[in-house]
């Protein structure tokens, strides 16, 4: 069943269930009585990642403050798509737009890794898990990623479960069509590595090629910003291999 995009989406943490209340924080609250002007008893969706999408009404609200009754479920919880999205933290914008992204794409997990090359070396987890939610409220997902502390590189690849498909994208790659490399891929779960602005170092290339469950992939001819290498590398994964 595809969203409702004509009514207001907002993601609680609480449990839902027909006739549960729950209280949405302060900031949702502000937008749903001073930016929406929503009165008493008008109806949005509500959905926590776990129990499914639902509408509720504003059963009582103050200035500062509304109370939801939950109605009925709308559409029941999907399970969390089966790919690893393993990114090098960028600066705050061009982060928040790759996490939007890769939530909006497919992902059902954000890791952040720290290369050598990786710009920003402690990102905000907080902020990661905002731009999450956000994207999943404008774009209809009910299966909300994980996002996951950030590990550095060489730790994650020794830690990998060897299972799942590692697709990395490999700026020195002698082709300039992912297509052949993708299609030998025969495994079910996957992941894609998308380096930092100042690509992967010749080193890590090196240990990236000599695992037996990676697949380097070229992206085109013409070099890519790494947000934009992101949404790139995840359309032809999906295209190709994935759920598309």
């Amino acid at each position: 069943m595809r969203a409702n995009y004509k009514m207001q989406r907002l993601f609680v943490p609480d449990d839902l269930g027909l006739d549960i209340e729950v209280e949405p924080g302060q900031q949702q609250s502000h937008y749903l009585l001073h930016v929406l002007r929503l009165a008493e008893g008008a109806e949005i969706l509500v959905f926590n990642g776990r129990d499914g999408e639902w509408s509720a009404a504003i059963s009582a609200k103050s200035k500062r403050s509304v109370r939801l009754k939950v109605l009925a479920l709308q559409r029941p919880q999907p399970p969390l798509p089966d790919l690893v999205y393993c990114f090098a933290p960028l600066k705050q914008g061009r982060l928040d737009y790759l996490v939007q992204k890769a939530v909006e794409m497919g992902a059902g997990v954000l890791q952040p890794v720290i290369t050598q090359h990786t710009q920003v070396a402690k990102p905000s987890l907080d902020r990661l898990r905002a731009n999450v939610v956000e994207a999943a409220e404008q774009c209809g997902i009910l299966a909300v990623p994980e996002v996951r502390d950030a590990e550095k590189f060489e730790r994650l690849l020794t830690g990998w479960d060897k299972e799942r498909r590692l697709i990395f994208c490999d700026e020195d790659a002698s082709t300039n069509n992912p297509l052949p490399a993708l299609q030998t891929v025969k495994e079910k779960k996957l992941a894609l590595l998308v380096g930092p602005e100042g690509g992967f170092s010749d080193e890590e290339r090196k240990m990236l090629r000599a695992l037996p469950f990676v697949t380097a992939i070229p992206l085109g001819p013409r070099i890519l910003r790494a947000d934009t290498a992101a949404v790139a590398a995840l359309a032809v994964m999906q295209a190709t291999i994935g759920d598309w």
